[in-house]
């Protein structure tokens, strides 16, 4: 059997699932086929881990044992990085490349397993209207307001699962590319597919913030496009596992950080870091709570994926490169910790969060190129606490939409004491909040720890003794923002005593399928981190080659003092924010919590818009009627010079038969009035010539303007409207 078309399989089947969604709406349960779509796929994954454990449990270390057990369709958890291939040829020219090895089997599986935990969520999570805007008033069974103030029907879930499933199988295509064109490919499909998530509200904000992560993706993805291009045309190859060789061979360093920065701008941009990380803070509270836990958790992987790949294989060991990593990776991290304080919204901070812990993990990425070859613990680090971060927002916005279905907000002054009641949600969101948090036994506390110690291992001056005070602040950060979360929800009672009891009442607030996805994500992100040997370092061992670490290196003592102290100060710089700047400067009498959102911080209003409408759109009008005029006068010019036209008067221009058959009715009616009533006036036009230069001055026209660089620009602009009215149409 050939166990490589397992991989078109994994990339393919939920897209057709989606498709089955869209065909059969009428006569399917769209939810239970979105459910069944991602557990299958979710088992077939899983088969395929079990298998490379079994395989690698046997001792298969070897090369040839790998190769063997690579030619039957198993790979080797403990063996090289020789693994499932498979090529289909002729599709967008190059081909489609995919690959699986221990990083892709590893976020293959994250990816099924968030995927089949939200889907079961979203059942309950859009029959309870749990999708309405954070407007209590709005909440009204089946309907909305809209800006008229008549009623509008409630987007329809239907469409959601269809946009669901694909993305799944263009996420998959992501994880599973070898080479970056494929990459590419599924990336931009990926982009548009997950649109209509942050789009599926179709108030002004949800389109206003969809508008800003289209933008972003496709901006990102013309410039990555550029870079991948470029790489294909100096080094000959986009294959992932051959550009370290490549990039090494090749002299013209200047280039190759150019190429990689535009392929830095366009992964960047989807991973939501500084400055493109515009998009995280909107697109989350108008987002569904599942896809946010997959915009979250997963979609900002594939970007730090994209960037894995371009740092690796291009720029391994390149200190230059690392110090790039490290300044945008620090911005980001301080940046979305400080947004996190500051937002009283629960699902914005948790998006914030999201783009902080990006910059955890790029600090890991850059920390891999100043360590060169001794970068272990920055590999392992990185990969870690991208798992990480992938399942504690997992729990963390199932949790959040568990909150807005039954409470039909997110301020948190409004659902101030909700989980009061509620000891199952509580425990669950107590797990996600101590898990990013850093706090010793769970698994946010082991990456950072490796993430610190590779900072303290590279040493360097001053630049990253200031780096490793940023990294303990921003993470004192986090314990503030999330305690100030849990206070809030789950400790503290609401103003409103009425409301407080209404919460404390309400029993039944997740059916059986919620609870299992919720209570499941929990328990495996809590005995993940309970077994940092035993699981996360077998994790760390099977995902490291794909960053060019063949050692394991030795094993981190994570319960050390010096550790330990490390995680210390972090709580201890968190304790003193949450009860000085929190509790005494973000909050008004009466605990009302203060709405200090830092409109001076939104860069895309600030700068970015300014920018776009005051300065680039002109200049590019301006630039654009240039060039136009400008191949209108060559034309005009040609035809006046080289190619002089030369009319004959008296000869007969071309035209159709229909200008033949009209002019010869129009002479024949001319004679006939010349012999009677137009004797003394009789009439000279020939009709029949006439009518044939008005056809060719019309054609000249046309093929003017079909040939001008206004008329290019008018099909480019109905090209991507089709492609958006395509996209949302139902």
């Amino acid at each position: 059997m050939n166990f490589n078309i397992i991989l078109a399989v994994l990339v393919f089947y939920p897209m057709l699932g989606g498709l089955a969604v869209w065909l059969l709406r009428s006569h399917l349960n769209s939810a239970a086929v979105s459910a069944f779509t991602a557990v299958t796929e979710f088992l077939l994954m899983l088969g395929l881990f079990i298998a490379s454990v079994q395989t690698g449990g046997a001792g298969a270390e070897t090369a040839a044992a790998v190769q063997t057990a690579a030619g039957s369709g198993i790979l080797s958890i403990f063996g090289s990085d020789t693994v499932l291939s498979l090529t289909i040829p002729g599709i967008c020219g190059m081909g489609l490349h995919f690959t699986l090895d221990g990083f892709r089997l590893l976020y293959g599986m994250i990816a099924c397993f968030m995927w089949m935990m939200t889907a079961l969520l979203c059942p309950e999570y859009f029959g309870g209207h749990g999708s309405r805007s954070a407007n209590p008033s709005s909440m009204h069974s089946g309907v909305k307001h809209g800006n008229t103030g008549t009623m509008e029907e409630e987007p329809s879930p239907d469409r959601f699962y269809v946009f669901f499933l694909l993305t799944l199988g263009a996420t998959m295509g992501v994880f599973l590319s070898a080479d970056l064109y494929t990459t590419f490919i599924f990336f931009e499909m990926m982009s548009f597919t997950s649109y209509v998530w942050v789009a599926h509200e179709e108030n002004n904000a949800a389109l206003r913030a969809a508008d800003t992560y289209l933008t972003v993706a496709v901006l990102g993805g013309l410039v990555m496009l550029m870079g991948i291009f470029g790489v294909w045309h100096e080094l000959g190859t986009l294959t992932i596992s051959e550009l370290p060789a490549a990039a090494a061979a090749y002299d013209n360093k200047p280039l190759l950080y150019a190429l990689g920065g535009c392929m830095l701008f366009g992964f960047g941009a989807k991973a939501g870091a500084f400055p493109l990380h515009i998009w995280l803070p909107k697109a989350h509270p108008v987002a569904p709570a599942p896809a946010s836990a997959l915009l979250s958790g997963i979609l900002t992987k594939t970007g730090i994926f994209g960037v894995l790949a371009v740092t690796t294989g291009l720029f391994l060991y390149d200190k230059n490169w690392g110090l790039l990593i490290l300044a945008i990776g620090a911005a980001t991290m301080f940046g979305g910790a400080l947004l996190a304080v500051f937002s009283i919204n629960l699902k914005r901070t948790l998006a914030c969060s999201s783009m902080s812990q990006i910059g955890f993990i790029l600090i890991g990425v850059g920390m891999q190129c100043m360590l060169g070859e001794e970068n272990a613990l920055a590999v392992h680090g990185t990969l870690l606490h991208m798992m990480n971060h992938s399942m504690i927002k997992l729990v963390l916005f199932m949790a959040a939409g568990v909150i807005y279905m039954n409470a039909h907000a997110l301020d948190l002054n409004v659902i101030r004491g909700y989980g009061r009641k509620k000891p199952l949600l509580k425990v669950i969101f107590l797990i996600g909040a101590l898990a990013i948090g850093g706090i010793p036994l769970f698994g946010g506390y082991i990456s950072k720890t490796l993430l610190h110690e590779s900072i303290l291992e590279y040493g360097g001056g001053f630049l990253f003794r200031a780096l490793e005070y940023l990294f303990l602040f921003s993470g004192g950060l986090t314990v503030a923002y999330m305690t100030k979360l849990f206070v809030a929800i789950f400790v503290e009672k609401n103003t409103d005593a009425d409301l407080q009891k209404t919460y404390d009442n309400q029993k039944k607030y997740m059916n059986p399928a919620s609870t299992f996805a919720l209570t499941g994500s929990a328990l495996v992100l809590l005995i993940w981190g309970l077994f940092p040997h035993g699981i996360m370092d077998r994790a760390a061992k099977l995902g490291q080659t794909f960053m060019g670490l063949e050692e394991f290196g030795e094993t981190v003592s994570y319960f050390s003092l010096k550790n330990l102290s490390g995680a210390a100060i972090s709580i201890g710089i968190g304790a003193v924010v949450y009860v000085f700047v929190i509790r005494k400067l973000l909050m008004r009498k009466k605990n009302i919590y203060i709405n200090a959102w830092p409109s001076w911080l939104d860069i895309e209003e600030r700068i970015y818009r300014p920018l776009l409408m005051r300065i680039l759109i002109p200049v590019g009008h301006v630039i654009a009627r240039l060039f136009d005029s400008l191949a209108d006068f060559s034309v005009v010019g040609l035809r006046k010079t080289i190619y002089k036209d030369s009319p004959v008067p008296q000869d007969r221009t071309r035209g159709t038969w229909l200008t033949d058959a009209v002019g010869s009715l129009l002479n024949a009616v001319q004679r006939l009035a010349n012999r009677t009533w137009r004797r003394s006036n009789p009439g000279t036009v020939d009709y029949q010539r006439e009518l044939a230069l008005r056809h060719d001055v019309r054609r000249e026209s046309s093929t003017l303007i079909g040939r001008s660089l206004s008329y290019g620009l008018l099909l480019v602009i109905i090209g991507f409207t089709l492609t958006l009215v395509y996209i949302l149409w139902w």
